[in-house]
Protein backbone atom coordinates (compact mmCIF):
# COMPACT_ATOMS: atom_id res chain seq x y z
CA UNK A 1 0.00 0.00 0.00
CA UNK A 2 2.96 2.21 0.54
CA UNK A 3 4.46 1.71 -2.56
CA UNK A 4 0.92 2.75 -4.10
CA UNK A 5 0.47 5.45 -2.28
CA UNK A 6 4.16 6.75 -3.28
CA UNK A 7 3.30 6.10 -7.28
CA UNK A 8 0.48 8.09 -7.54
CA UNK A 9 2.22 11.23 -5.37
CA UNK A 10 4.90 11.02 -7.94
CA UNK A 11 1.78 11.09 -11.20
CA UNK A 12 0.21 14.04 -9.26
CA UNK A 13 2.74 16.36 -7.54
CA UNK A 14 1.37 19.00 -9.09
CA UNK A 15 -1.34 18.97 -6.42
CA UNK A 16 1.08 18.91 -3.47
CA UNK A 17 4.19 20.80 -4.56
CA UNK A 18 5.47 23.48 -6.60
CA UNK A 19 6.66 20.37 -8.97
CA UNK A 20 5.28 18.15 -11.11
CA UNK A 21 6.51 14.73 -12.74
CA UNK A 22 5.50 14.82 -16.75
CA UNK A 23 6.13 13.00 -19.92
CA UNK A 24 8.40 14.88 -22.53
CA UNK A 25 10.21 13.74 -25.69
CA UNK A 26 13.24 14.62 -25.71
CA UNK A 27 15.28 14.49 -29.69
CA UNK A 28 17.78 16.73 -31.30
CA UNK A 29 16.01 19.80 -32.85
CA UNK A 30 17.95 19.13 -36.37
CA UNK A 31 17.86 15.79 -39.01
CA UNK A 32 18.96 14.52 -42.17
CA UNK A 33 16.77 13.66 -44.67
CA UNK A 34 17.35 9.70 -45.45
CA UNK A 35 19.23 9.85 -41.92
CA UNK A 36 17.96 7.52 -39.08
CA UNK A 37 16.67 9.96 -35.96
CA UNK A 38 16.41 9.00 -32.67
CA UNK A 39 13.42 9.83 -30.20
CA UNK A 40 13.40 9.27 -26.36
CA UNK A 41 10.27 9.41 -24.05
CA UNK A 42 11.23 10.45 -20.33
CA UNK A 43 9.12 10.71 -16.83
CA UNK A 44 10.30 12.48 -14.36
CA UNK A 45 11.31 16.36 -13.16
CA UNK A 46 14.15 17.63 -15.19
CA UNK A 47 14.69 20.51 -12.97
CA UNK A 48 15.44 18.75 -10.36
CA UNK A 49 17.11 15.65 -11.94
CA UNK A 50 15.09 13.44 -11.53
CA UNK A 51 14.69 10.97 -14.05
CA UNK A 52 12.28 7.76 -13.47
CA UNK A 53 13.31 4.20 -14.11
CA UNK A 54 11.45 2.33 -16.84
CA UNK A 55 11.02 -0.42 -14.10
CA UNK A 56 10.46 2.00 -11.26
CA UNK A 57 7.38 2.15 -9.16
CA UNK A 58 6.30 5.24 -10.91
CA UNK A 59 7.10 4.49 -14.96
CA UNK A 60 4.83 1.69 -15.42
CA UNK A 61 1.45 3.60 -14.44
CA UNK A 62 1.82 6.09 -17.20
CA UNK A 63 3.60 4.35 -19.84
CA UNK A 64 0.56 3.24 -22.12
CA UNK A 65 1.25 6.02 -24.36
CA UNK A 66 0.98 5.94 -28.17
CA UNK A 67 4.01 8.08 -30.10
CA UNK A 68 3.66 9.68 -33.57
CA UNK A 69 5.58 11.62 -36.34
CA UNK A 70 3.95 13.88 -38.52
CA UNK A 71 5.44 14.54 -41.70
CA UNK A 72 6.04 18.07 -43.35
CA UNK A 73 2.96 16.85 -45.52
CA UNK A 74 0.40 15.78 -43.00
CA UNK A 75 1.47 12.02 -42.77
CA UNK A 76 1.14 10.71 -39.55
CA UNK A 77 3.37 7.24 -38.36
CA UNK A 78 3.20 5.68 -35.10
CA UNK A 79 6.41 4.83 -33.96
CA UNK A 80 7.74 1.67 -32.02
CA UNK A 81 9.46 2.23 -28.91
CA UNK A 82 12.04 0.38 -26.83
CA UNK A 83 12.10 0.10 -23.22
CA UNK A 84 15.33 0.95 -21.75
CA UNK A 85 16.49 1.94 -18.35
CA UNK A 86 15.23 5.50 -18.07
CA UNK A 87 13.49 5.89 -21.28
CA UNK A 88 11.58 4.49 -24.16
CA UNK A 89 13.79 4.42 -27.68
CA UNK A 90 12.24 5.28 -30.89
CA UNK A 91 13.78 5.64 -34.48
CA UNK A 92 12.31 7.32 -38.05
CA UNK A 93 14.02 8.37 -41.16
CA UNK A 94 12.87 11.89 -43.07
CA UNK A 95 12.30 11.54 -46.53
CA UNK A 96 12.03 14.75 -47.75
CA UNK A 97 12.79 18.66 -46.24
CA UNK A 98 10.69 20.56 -43.74
CA UNK A 99 9.34 20.57 -40.15
CA UNK A 100 8.50 17.40 -38.53
CA UNK A 101 6.30 16.69 -35.10
CA UNK A 102 6.94 14.19 -32.78
CA UNK A 103 3.69 13.59 -30.79
CA UNK A 104 2.73 11.22 -27.52
CA UNK A 105 -0.23 11.02 -26.19
CA UNK A 106 -1.18 9.13 -23.12
CA UNK A 107 -5.19 9.29 -21.97
CA UNK A 108 -5.34 5.94 -20.27
CA UNK A 109 -4.39 6.35 -16.66
CA UNK A 110 -6.27 5.31 -14.17
CA UNK A 111 -8.39 7.52 -11.90
CA UNK A 112 -6.98 8.61 -9.06
CA UNK A 113 -9.25 9.57 -5.87
CA UNK A 114 -7.32 12.63 -4.03
CA UNK A 115 -10.41 13.93 -1.94
CA UNK A 116 -8.46 13.61 0.99
CA UNK A 117 -5.99 16.46 -0.21
CA UNK A 118 -8.93 18.37 -1.30
CA UNK A 119 -7.98 18.10 -4.74
CA UNK A 120 -11.00 15.41 -5.61
CA UNK A 121 -11.12 12.88 -7.98
CA UNK A 122 -9.67 13.06 -11.58
CA UNK A 123 -8.09 11.24 -14.21
CA UNK A 124 -4.87 12.39 -16.34
CA UNK A 125 -4.21 13.45 -19.73
CA UNK A 126 -0.66 13.81 -20.96
CA UNK A 127 0.57 15.33 -24.07
CA UNK A 128 4.25 15.65 -25.62
CA UNK A 129 5.22 17.21 -28.87
CA UNK A 130 8.61 17.89 -30.62
CA UNK A 131 10.35 19.65 -33.31
CA UNK A 132 12.49 18.16 -35.45
CA UNK A 133 13.39 20.04 -38.38
CA UNK A 134 15.23 18.58 -41.58
CA UNK A 135 16.65 21.40 -43.73
CA UNK A 136 17.04 25.06 -43.80
CA UNK A 137 13.07 26.18 -44.23
CA UNK A 138 11.49 26.49 -40.75
CA UNK A 139 7.85 26.70 -40.21
CA UNK A 140 5.25 25.63 -37.44
CA UNK A 141 4.68 21.98 -35.69
CA UNK A 142 1.38 20.45 -36.34
CA UNK A 143 -1.07 19.93 -33.78
CA UNK A 144 -2.91 16.51 -33.04
CA UNK A 145 -4.50 16.79 -30.11
CA UNK A 146 -7.78 17.53 -30.54
CA UNK A 147 -9.25 16.47 -27.12
CA UNK A 148 -7.03 17.96 -24.66
CA UNK A 149 -4.21 20.42 -24.53
CA UNK A 150 -0.87 20.72 -26.57
CA UNK A 151 1.93 23.11 -27.42
CA UNK A 152 2.73 24.39 -30.51
CA UNK A 153 6.04 26.03 -31.69
CA UNK A 154 5.65 28.62 -34.44
CA UNK A 155 8.78 29.47 -36.85
CA UNK A 156 10.87 31.29 -34.81
CA UNK A 157 14.91 32.75 -34.76
CA UNK A 158 17.58 32.01 -32.94
CA UNK A 159 17.45 34.14 -29.94
CA UNK A 160 13.83 33.87 -29.09
CA UNK A 161 11.19 30.80 -29.12
CA UNK A 162 7.45 31.51 -30.47
CA UNK A 163 4.97 28.77 -28.73
CA UNK A 164 1.11 29.03 -28.89
CA UNK A 165 -1.41 26.70 -26.65
CA UNK A 166 -4.34 25.26 -27.54
CA UNK A 167 -6.94 23.54 -26.05
CA UNK A 168 -9.28 21.29 -27.97
CA UNK A 169 -8.53 22.97 -31.27
CA UNK A 170 -8.94 26.39 -30.01
CA UNK A 171 -5.94 28.96 -28.68
CA UNK A 172 -6.23 28.70 -25.29
CA UNK A 173 -5.83 32.60 -23.60
CA UNK A 174 -3.96 34.06 -20.12
CA UNK A 175 -3.02 30.01 -19.07
CA UNK A 176 -0.10 29.61 -17.12
CA UNK A 177 2.75 28.29 -18.67
CA UNK A 178 6.15 26.98 -16.96
CA UNK A 179 9.73 26.66 -18.63
CA UNK A 180 12.14 24.29 -17.17
CA UNK A 181 15.59 24.45 -17.16
CA UNK A 182 18.00 21.93 -15.10
CA UNK A 183 19.68 23.36 -11.87
CA UNK A 184 16.01 24.10 -10.14
CA UNK A 185 15.41 27.09 -12.97
CA UNK A 186 12.19 27.44 -13.94
CA UNK A 187 10.33 30.71 -15.08
CA UNK A 188 6.48 31.40 -15.29
CA UNK A 189 4.37 32.75 -18.48
CA UNK A 190 1.08 33.18 -19.36
CA UNK A 191 -0.23 32.99 -23.02
CA UNK A 192 -2.36 36.37 -24.62
CA UNK A 193 -4.92 36.36 -25.97
CA UNK A 194 -4.48 34.47 -29.04
CA UNK A 195 -2.78 31.31 -27.13
CA UNK A 196 0.44 32.90 -27.92
CA UNK A 197 4.00 33.27 -25.22
CA UNK A 198 7.56 34.00 -26.49
CA UNK A 199 10.76 34.00 -24.41
CA UNK A 200 14.46 34.18 -25.11
CA UNK A 201 17.11 31.41 -24.77
CA UNK A 202 19.71 32.79 -22.50
CA UNK A 203 21.50 29.59 -22.43
CA UNK A 204 22.60 26.81 -24.50
CA UNK A 205 21.02 23.55 -22.76
CA UNK A 206 17.72 22.19 -23.00
CA UNK A 207 14.49 23.36 -21.97
CA UNK A 208 11.13 22.05 -21.09
CA UNK A 209 7.60 23.57 -21.45
CA UNK A 210 4.80 22.72 -19.16
CA UNK A 211 1.65 23.58 -19.28
CA UNK A 212 -1.99 22.18 -18.08
CA UNK A 213 -5.70 23.02 -17.71
CA UNK A 214 -8.29 21.07 -15.28
CA UNK A 215 -11.46 19.95 -17.79
CA UNK A 216 -14.37 20.34 -15.14
CA UNK A 217 -16.19 17.80 -16.81
CA UNK A 218 -17.40 14.47 -14.96
CA UNK A 219 -17.03 11.07 -16.43
CA UNK A 220 -16.45 7.35 -15.97
CA UNK A 221 -13.15 5.79 -16.31
CA UNK A 222 -12.50 1.75 -16.57
CA UNK A 223 -15.94 1.76 -14.20
CA UNK A 224 -14.59 4.78 -12.02
CA UNK A 225 -16.30 7.86 -11.64
CA UNK A 226 -14.41 11.36 -11.56
CA UNK A 227 -15.18 14.73 -11.24
CA UNK A 228 -12.66 16.70 -13.66
CA UNK A 229 -9.68 15.45 -16.26
CA UNK A 230 -5.71 17.07 -15.39
CA UNK A 231 -4.24 18.03 -18.77
CA UNK A 232 -0.91 18.52 -18.86
CA UNK A 233 1.55 19.16 -22.19
CA UNK A 234 5.03 19.58 -22.75
CA UNK A 235 7.27 20.73 -25.08
CA UNK A 236 11.16 20.21 -24.66
CA UNK A 237 13.60 22.20 -26.95
CA UNK A 238 17.11 20.90 -26.69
Amino acid sequence: MKKLIATLLLITLPVLSASAHYLWIETNGNAKSGQRHEVRVHFGEYTYGVIEKVKGEAFPSVANFTLWVIAPDGTKTELKTEAKEDHYLAYFTPSKNGVYTVTLNNNEIDVIDYTQYDFGIFKTHYHSTAKVQVGKTDGDTQTANPNGIVVKQLANDDNEVKLQVFYKGEPLAKNELKIYVADLWSKTLYTDDNGQVSYAKPWDTKYIVETTIKEEVPGTYKDEDYQFIWHCATYCIK
